[in-house]
């Protein structure tokens, strides 16, 4: 097993401004995130939100606890969500296993030891993307997928952002202390995610892009409402959104993306909506 691991410091929007493509990339943009038997992890100080992937192939891959963490294990201060999105595999929780399926989650409160992750065949391996933040209390781990995902419906055809929201890991579903995670997933024709747009500055938020078809491509945008950027972003990329940034894309074709966040409030529905015409 190796281990990639990077912290990215947090921007304000006066040096976001001033920001080249080649900048804007390196703050933001998480390229890599899933190789064989290995582990990338990059802590954003945004709300010391961590962001990672693991590919477990020839071997089982126990979490590793970065130095930086000053911790003697990964979940000593920490809770973890984990989305699976890729091929079968399974997560043991200190001697408990858990089977994730293709788009399950499974959330890991403050206190679990020992992380294990498994893929169940070689040739289809499991990828499990993983979303965590500081914990001030344990929460019992809780596998989530199927009847127990709430899903919303929004958008439309007509302004090609008809989308199914999937809430995975949220207050509604289970008791966490700050991460929540969730995807969504556009219908084929629509191509825009988040849009109106807004943002929500009790929180910061990470999107992951995938079922992305070869050839395609995601544009993320991002900034302030009136003084927005944008990053093109490929299959099995991740981009960091700090909480006084929109966070919105629209792709070649259709695809999927994995919404996970944390702060002070655990209300969903707790946003500053921008309108489209405000934007710039």
């Amino acid at each position: 097993m190796q281990l990639f691991f990077e912290s990215r410091y947090a921007c304000s929007p006066a040096e976001v401004e001033k920001m080249n493509t080649a900048q804007l990339r390196q703050n933001f943009l998480i390229e890599k995130l899933f190789g064989e038997d290995e582990v990338h992890l990059v802590l954003s100080y945004y709300d010391r939100y961590m962001v990672g992937g693991i590919m477990p192939l020839k071997e089982t891959i126990t979490m590793p606890c970065p130095e930086e963490l000053k911790a003697n294990y990964f979940l000593e201060r920490r809770e973890m969500g984990i989305i699976n999105v890729g091929g079968a595999g399974k997560v043991t929780l200190d001697g408990i296993v858990f089977q994730l399926q293709h788009k399950e989650a499974l959330y890991i409160g403050k206190g679990s030891r020992q992380v294990l992750f498994d893929s169940i065949e070689v040739n289809k391996p499991a990828k499990f993307y993983i979303n965590s933040a500081p914990a001030h209390q344990p929460f019992p781990a809780k596998k989530i997928g199927g009847e127990k995902t709430i899903k919303v419906e929004m958008g439309s055809m007509e302004n090609a952002n008809h989308r199914t929201i999937n809430k995975l890991i949220v207050s509604e579903v289970l008791e966490v202390c700050q991460v929540q995670m969730g995807m969504t997933e556009l219908k084929t024709g629509s191509v825009w995610n988040t849009m109106p747009p807004h943002t929500h500055d009790r929180r910061m938020e990470a999107y992951f892009y995938f079922d992305l078809q070869a050839g395609q491509s995601v544009c993320h945008f991002m900034g302030q409402p009136q003084e927005t950027r944008h990053i093109w972003m490929q299959n099995e990329q991740a981009v960091i959104s700090p909480n006084w940034s929109i966070h919105a894309g629209a792709g070649t074709s259709n695809y999927t993306f994995i919404w996970g966040m944390a702060g002070e409030n655990l209300d969903y529905g707790d946003m500053d909506h921008c309108t489209i015409g405000s934007l710039k």
